[in-house]
């Protein structure tokens, strides 16, 4: 057994921030969490953990705030190696950008290539865990598990599945949607900190017959987590409605064939019509906010704080490459500015909170996204003057959340001092 402690300011949450208020993060100037294979053991004060465990090793990250590993529940990491490409509305990007780099999957070299790549960028970034869409290929699937079993990381992925409305070469069938993810599951589900999620693209690429193939898969493995789209962009919608005439609106496109549910993730969910919104908080799904995407697609401002206010679990995500950055804190700054366009400056204590423990309870997970006993120990130290512009600004600070909004608002991988997965440090 190795013991190891981990001095800094830390900040925890007894609390959602949104339904509890800002009172619920606590700020502890001089703390410390002790690490014990690869699990949080203890969390509270420096000076009384020190004296409680004398023989542990002692890392002293100073000033540097220890917070949980960044949680990302909405990706694309095929879509690495394209992020930052010239925007058009979505459906053009998909058929211009996407899905011509996403064929290039069938190659298990290149998949495996590109899942390294996209997991050492997240490391980098601060983010420890993701949950990520992959291609129609099996090959992308393991290519991403397998990097992420060599790094310790809790990932959720799963085979992105279409039969229509794509390329070729990025088509499956209902059949083979459900045959290959079961297999798919079978193997990598549960296994070590891997989770499958069973992945239909979204309505409009996949017949109904896909559809009610993955909900009859989704049934018979209800633990798995399901991840689509909805209500991104107003186009879509309308696509979706002449391809569905008979349904009611877009989400009933999901519910009539299985595919609504508590562990359903719904990336974007921004045009939402009232059953909609009572529908999915109904049954407890999970919205997942993705504002660099929103921005840069030019899809809309997601409505944060009236979607709070019905007490729906709300995630925050990167989208990548749709996002157009790696960074869960370019992320929170984005959150941060689209509710001030719809009236409302979220607090640092709030958009950190959607991007640790929020984002963890999208995911349905209890033990990442949290500095508690008996979390896993994915956090990372955040350097809270890693550049002149962020040094001098919270120089000048006279509280933590005044301190932190600076990094937030302009860091990027330079206020990473370091990430720990498991309590192993990755390589800067």
């Amino acid at each position: 057994m190795t013991s190891e402690l981990h001095l800094g300011q830390l900040i925890r949450f007894s609390a959602d921030p949104f339904q509890e208020g800002i009172e619920a993060a606590e700020h502890v100037t001089s703390g410390a969490i002790l690490v014990v294979d690869g699990t949080i053991a203890e969390v509270g004060g420096a000076d009384a953990l020190r004296k409680q465990h004398r023989d542990a090793k002692v890392h002293d990250h100073g000033s540097g705030l220890i917070l949980p590993g960044f949680v990302d529940a909405h990706a694309h990491y095929p879509q690495t190696a394209m992020i930052a490409s010239w925007g058009k509305r979505l459906i053009d990007w998909l058929n211009t950008y996407t899905f011509p780099e996403e064929s290039r999957f069938q190659d298990p070299s290149y998949a495996q290539e590109i899942a390294g790549r996209y997991l050492d960028l997240l490391l980098a970034h601060g983010t420890t865990t993701v949950c990520t869409y992959c291609t129609i290929h099996p090959a992308s699937v393991d290519a991403i598990f397998e990097a992420a079993e060599a790094r310790g990381m809790r990932v959720f992925a799963g085979k992105t599945c279409m039969d229509r409305n794509a390329p070729d070469t990025l088509r499956d069938t209902a059949q083979s949607a459900y045959d290959v993810s079961k297999a798919l599951l079978s193997r990598w589900h549960g296994r070590g900190r891997a989770s499958y999620v069973i992945t239909p693209r979204f309505s409009p690429t996949s017949t109904p017959e896909q559809l009610s193939a993955l909900g009859a898969l989704w049934a018979e493995h209800p633990d798995c987590l399901m991840q689509t789209h909805l209500s991104e962009q107003t186009e879509e919608i309308t696509w979706v409605k002449g391809l569905f005439p008979e349904a009611r609106d877009y989400l009933d496109t999901y519910e009539a064939h299985g595919l609504l549910g508590a562990n359903g993730l719904y990336g974007h969910a921004i045009h939402l019509e009232p059953r909609e919104r009572d529908r999915l908080r109904e049954v407890g799904a999970a919205l997942v906010h993705c504002p660099t995407s929103n921005t840069f697609i030019g899809s809309g401002l997601f409505d944060m704080d009236g979607l709070m206010a019905e007490l729906h679990r709300i995630g925050l995500a990167t989208d990548t490459g749709g996002g157009s950055s790696f960074s869960m804190l370019r992320t929170m700054a984005a959150a941060y500015e689209i509710a001030q366009l719809r009236g409302r400056a979220l607090h640092p204590a709030e958009l950190l909170w959607l991007a640790t423990e929020g984002s963890a309870r999208a995911l349905r997970q209890d033990r990442i996204g949290r500095l508690e006993p008996g979390a896993e120990a994915d956090f990372v130290v955040l350097d809270l003057a890693s550049t002149p512009a962020i040094a001098q600004r919270s120089a000048v600070a006279e509280t933590i959340w005044e301190a932190l909004f600076p990094t937030i608002m302009m860091g990027d991988d330079r206020a990473i001092a370091q990430t720990y997965v498991m309590g192993i440090p990755s390589k800067k």
